[in-house]
C-alpha cells in the first residue's frame, strides 16, 4: 500500500498495521521539520540515543521551507548521517522500523525517509567454546549479522567477496545473508542455494541456522550425517570461502553454514593450519584414528569377545574373566546411555560445578559400578576411549552421527553376533555411500570419486605453497 500526502491518514493506517497505542516498545512521535507535521516511527531499545538525539536537534532547529524538493533538500543538508534512504509503501516501513530502523513520514509527501540507526544488544567477538585453538586468532562470530560479515570482510578483501542480503520467515523475517566470491565459487550452486532460500515458506526461523538447514536440504530421518558444515570461526569461514564454498549467515546466531560439505570437511580443524605441517599432520592422523576407534571399537572388541576361539595367542588377553551380571553389549549401551545423560547434565550445570559433576559421573559412578557388580572393568575402560575419540572429533554433528551409527552396530553385534555385525556395517556403508552434499555430489569425495591431489591434501596437512601450487 502506497503512503498518502495527507499525514494523518497516513497514521490513521500506520496504526491500524503496527500496535503503537498497544506495544509500549513501539513509539510514535509527533515533530514539526521547519513548517511541516512530521511523524516518527521507531522501536525502543533498537535506535540509538545520541544518533536520533542529534537528528531530532538537526530537524527541529530547520526554519520555514518550501514544499518544492523537501525530502531531498533534508537528504542532502540536515540529515548527514550516512544510513539514509526513501520509500513509497507501508510494507517497506513496516519491514524496517520492526528489523529497527527509524521512519520519519511527512506531511505533504508521497514518500517518507528510513534512517538506519539501530543499535542490537551484542555480546563481544570472544573465541567460540566449540572451536579453540593453542594458537591463532581468538575472535570468534557473533548474533549480529553486520559485525559477523565485517569480521569475514577483514580477513577477504576481495572485491569479489559479495554478501547478498534476504529476508526469510513469514512472521520472523530473518535477515539471512549468502557470502561468496563470485569468481571462485560455483554459479549454479550459489543460484540454487538463493532460490532453496526464496522458497522458504515457514513463519519464522526459531532455532536461526539449525532450522534453515532442514528445510533447504532434503534429508532421512534414518540418515543422522551432517550435509552443513556450522563453524563460529571467522578464519574458517573465510578460508572456506576463497575454496569455492558458499556461507549462509543467519541473524540472531553466531554459527555460519558453509556449503558445500562432504565427510571430510567434519575431520579438518583450524589447529591442524596453526601448527608446523608435520605436527598439523601427526594431528589430523591422531584425530582420524580417535574417530575411527569411536566407531567400531566397541562392536569389535564385543564381536572378538563372543568368538574368543579364533583369536591368536598374542590376543587370548582380550575379553573379561568375568562378564558380571549384565551381559557385556548391555553394559556398553548403559555406559553409552551414562555418558549421554553425563553430557546433558554438564550442559544444564552452572561452571563453577560441572568439574564436581565430572568427578562424579566419571569417576565414583564407573568405580563403584565396577564393585558393585554391575559393569567389568574393560567395558569401563573401552567406553572411555571410545569417549574420547568421540571428543576428539572437531564437529559435534559428526560425532552424533558416528555415535548412533556405533549405538546401532553395538545392538547389532549384541543380538546377533558375527551376522549381525556384518550387516550392520553394510547398512552403514550404503547411507555414508548413498549421502550427497548438497550440490548432489559425493559425500565421500575426494575418495569416491578418487582424486588423488585433493586426497592427499586431506590426509596430510601441507605447506600453504604447495597447496596453492595444486590448485
Amino acid at each position: 500500500m502506497k503512503i498518502l500526502s495527507d499525514i494523518n491518514e497516513n497514521k490513521k493506517i500506520l496504526k491500524s498495521r503496527i500496535p503503537i497505542d498497544q506495544s509500549f516498545d513501539v513509539i510514535g512521535r509527533e515533530i514539526k521539520v521547519g513548517n511541516k507535521d512530521c511523524y516518527l516511527v521507531f522501536i525502543d531499545g533498537f535506535a540509538k540515543d545520541d544518533i536520533m538525539l542529534w537528528i531530532l536537534e538537526t530537524l527541529q532547529s530547520m526554519e520555514t521551507v518550501g514544499n518544492i524538493n523537501f525530502i531531498k533538500k533534508l537528504l542532502s543538508r540536515k540529515i548527514g548521517y550516512i544510513e539514509v534512504e526513501t520509500f513509497d509503501d507501508f510494507e517497506t516501513l513496516e519491514d524496517s522500523v520492526l528489523s529497527g530502523a527509524v521512519a520519519l513520514i511527512l506531511d505533504k509527501e508521497n514518500e517518507g525517509l528510513i534512517i538506519d540507526a539501530r543499535e542490537y544488544p551484542v555480546r563481544g567477538p570472544e573465541e567460540p567454546d566449540l572451536e579453540k585453538v593453542t594458537r591463532g586468532s581468538r575472535d570468534g562470530l557473533v548474533e549480529t549479522i553486520v559485525f559477523n560479515t565485517a569480521l569475514i570482510r577483514r580477513r577477504i578483501r576481495d572485491t569479489n567477496l559479495v554478501f547478498e542480503m534476504k529476508s526469510v520467515g513469514k512472521r520472523s523475517k530473518t535477515d539471512v545473508v549468502v557470502g561468496y566470491i563470485k569468481d571462485l565459487a560455483d554459479n549454479k550452486l550459489v543460484d540454487d542455494i538463493k532460490q532453496k532460500l526464496d522458497s522458504v515458506d515457514v513463519d519464522s526461523l526459531i532455532m536461526a541456522e539449525k532450522t534453515l538447514d532442514e528445510l533447504i536440504i532434503k534429508k532421512k530421518w534414518y540418515n543422522p550425517l551432517p550435509q552443513v558444515k556450522f563453524t563460529e570461526r571467522p578464519d574458517v569461514v573465510s578460508a572456506h570461502l576463497l575454496e569455492g564454498h558458499v556461507a549462509i549467515i543467519v541473524d540472531t546466531s553466531p554459527s555460519v553454514m558453509l556449503l558445500p560439505a562432504t565427510l571430510f570437511h567434519f575431520t579438518q580443524h583450524a589447529e591442524d593450519y596453526y601448527q608446523n605441517p608435520l605436527v598439523g599432520t601427526y594431528l589430523r592422523w591422531v584425530r582420524f584414528f580417535g574417530i575411527l576407534l569411536s566407531f567400531v571399537l566397541l562392536p569389535l572388541w564385543l564381536l572378538l569377545v563372543y568368538n574368543k576361539s579364533i583369536l591368536p595367542e598374542s590376543l587370548s588377553f582380550l575379553g573379561p574373566k568375568e562378564t558380571g551380571v549384565i551381559p557385556l553389549f548391555l553394559q556398553f549401551i548403559i555406559l553409552e546411555l551414562g555418558i549421554d545423560l553425563l553430557r546433558i547434565a554438564s550442559i544444564h550445570t552452572p561452571n563453577s560445578l560441572s568439574t564436581s559433576l565430572g568427578i562424579v559421573g566419571g569417576l565414583i559412578l564407573s568405580e563403584f559400578a565396577i564393585k558393585v557388580g554391575w559393569f567389568v572393568p574393560e567395558t569401563v575402560l573401552y567406553m572411555a576411549i571410545v569417549s574420547l575419540g568421540t571428543f576428539a572429533t572437531p564437529s559435534i554433528e559428526f560425532s552424533m552421527a558416528i555415535r548412533i551409527f556405533r549405538l546401532f552396530l553395538l545392538i547389532c553385534t549384541g543380538l546377533f553376533k558375527l551376522y549381525g555385525f556384518i550387516v550392520a556395517l553394510s547398512i552403514v556403508g550404503i547411507i555414508i555411500f548413498k549421502t550427497k552434499s548438497f550440490n548432489n555430489k559425493s559425500y565421500l569425495w575426494p575418495l569416491i570419486p578418487l582424486d588423488i591431489k585433493s586426497l592427499s591434501n586431506v590426509l596430510f596437512r601441507k605447506p600453504i605453497p604447495e597447496i596453492k601450487k595444486h590448485k
